[in-house]
């Protein structure tokens, strides 16, 4: 099948970004830096309801140019009337030759009327909002064989329907994935000590969390099961508010033949939680951590982290969370993501991040028990590969800091890691493919829906029953 997501989409730079808040509208015009060394821009906007309401009120991230003398920077921050806030140089940064790293500022005026003024000034290549995402969710294994997991079967292995992700088709197979494969669940937290989950997380065995060092040098000290960038912390579950990141993980990991609850599409692999979505949200300036710290981890300990599954999205056009984003895809990290919920052609109207053009996105929308299009699900041809279960899928939930227990969600979240752990499954049978490969498979594999056509790149939906 066509990859969706290609060289010859329409410039990111003279796209436009939509946020929805309210019908009162107002146009941003384009930051963009001239210099040969600029790197990007801020997106043209159409804001929409109060200011704040998509995006941090009074914060916004901003880059230097190359070769900006460090000694003006603080002289430059009182001259717009900012103050530092945080400057995030991870370590995925400096191993891709970025020394330089990028500013989070608070500022006293309205974060559009610094960007204006902001786009005079020759040191900047470039300043956007702190922007805010949401989940795109609605809200022998019991559930398997009660044929409520319709999105693990297949139109071989289904009692009710042929639209499933055909995961069992590949456990019939013998292809129940592997413990050698990593994939990282950018969300809320993942209640690791989960029935269902508990052995298929990672455990990060080069920290000693006795001596309350970071022993593995990573800047995050006693990261065990991974890290809490919203709370900056290493407590990755917090207990049921923790939901949206421990349903997602049961779709792609979910413990299989233990006769409980659910099966996810690998029942051997190991999850990395960044977690950074909290009550409010989650913050560009924490997802830019999140990837990077997924990103380093590989290249740190040499994990095999395949992909990273990314059940959100919101704001406008993010240079600073693009940049990590290929980050990753340059040391082979898929990059997962929801279309979103908002029943948008996204070609037109563009969604963040599943609207980058970067070549190492998997773009999902939804689709029902019956194949349909779910009437939320985000398309589009161009920014949208293909479509997966999404309505009434199963999964693993905390009933409490303690207690296990399922739960059925809808939205183009819950499609999201089925595709993830399609990723990880054939990189278990697969173990040299590339990130690529990987890519090419998924969408290759895809069975045509008629549903589809004209709403996603590959015009069919997941299928993983021939890996």
């Amino acid at each position: 099948m066509k990859n969706a997501r290609s060289l010859s989409k329409l410039s990111i730079l003279s796209a436009v970004t939509f946020l929805f808040v309210t019908s009162c509208k107002r146009e941003i015009k384009p930051f963009v830096s001239t210099t040969a060394n600029a790197q990007a821009l801020v997106e043209p906007v159409l804001l929409s309801g109060i200011p704040g309401s998509n995006y941090v009120p009074n914060q916004l991230l901003m880059k230097f140019k190359l070769g900006t003398n460090p000694e003006i920077m603080n002289q430059f921050f009182v001259r717009i009337g900012a103050t530092l806030n945080e400057k995030i140089l991870t370590h995925a940064m400096i191993s891709a030759g970025d020394l330089n790293g990028v500013y989070l500022l608070n500022v006293q005026q309205e974060v559009y009327q610094v960007i204006e003024r902001l786009k005079t000034m020759q040191e900047v290549a470039y300043a956007e909002p702190n922007f805010i995402y949401s989940h795109f969710a609605t809200s022998n294994d019991g559930y398997f064989t009660g044929g409520n997991l319709w999105g693990m079967y297949s139109a071989s292995s289904s009692p009710s329907n042929g639209y499933g992700s055909g995961a069992a088709d590949a456990w019939a197979n013998g292809h129940t994935g592997s413990a050698d494969v990593y994939v990282g669940v950018i969300d809320e937290g993942m209640m690791y000590s989960h029935e269902d989950i508990k052995g298929n997380h990672w455990v990060n065995a080069k920290e000693n969390p006795t001596n309350r060092k970071d022993d593995d040098g990573n800047g995050y000290k006693d990261d065990i099961y991974g890290w809490d960038f919203d709370g900056n912390n290493n407590t990755t579950f917090d207990g049921t508010a923790d939901d949206h990141g421990t349903h997602v993980s049961g779709t792609i990991g979910g413990i299989g033949g233990n006769g409980k609850g659910v099966a996810g599409v690998n029942w051997s692999i190991k999850m990395i939680s960044a977690k950074f979505l909290g009550a409010s949200g989650g913050t560009t300036a924490n997802a830019i951590k999140a990837v990077d710290y997924l990103t380093d981890l590989k290249t740190r300990q040499s994990l095999n982290i395949v992909a990273t599954n990314n059940s959100w999205g919101g704001g406008g056009f993010s240079q600073s969370l693009k940049d990590a984003i290929d980050r990753g895809g340059a040391k082979e990290i898929l990059f997962i993501c929801a279309a979103g919920n908002s029943t948008l052609n996204i070609d037109v109207t563009p969604s963040y991040p599943a609207s980058y053009t970067s070549s190492c996105i998997i773009s999902v929308a939804a689709i029902t028990s019956s194949g349909g299009l779910a009437s939320y699900s985000n398309y589009g041809s161009i920014s949208v590969d293909l479509g997966a279960p999404g309505s009434g899928i199963y999964s693993t939930i905390p009933a409490s800091k303690t207690a296990s227990t399922y739960s059925s969600y809808s939205g183009t979240s819950m499609a999201t890691p089925h595709v993830t752990g399609a990723a990880a499954l054939y990189a278990s049978i697969n173990p040299t493919a590339t990130a690529s490969d990987i890519k090419s498979a998924i969408l290759n594999a895809v069975i045509s829906n008629s549903n589809l056509t004209g709403k996603c790149g590959t015009g069919g939906n997941l299928f993983v029953g021939g890996f």
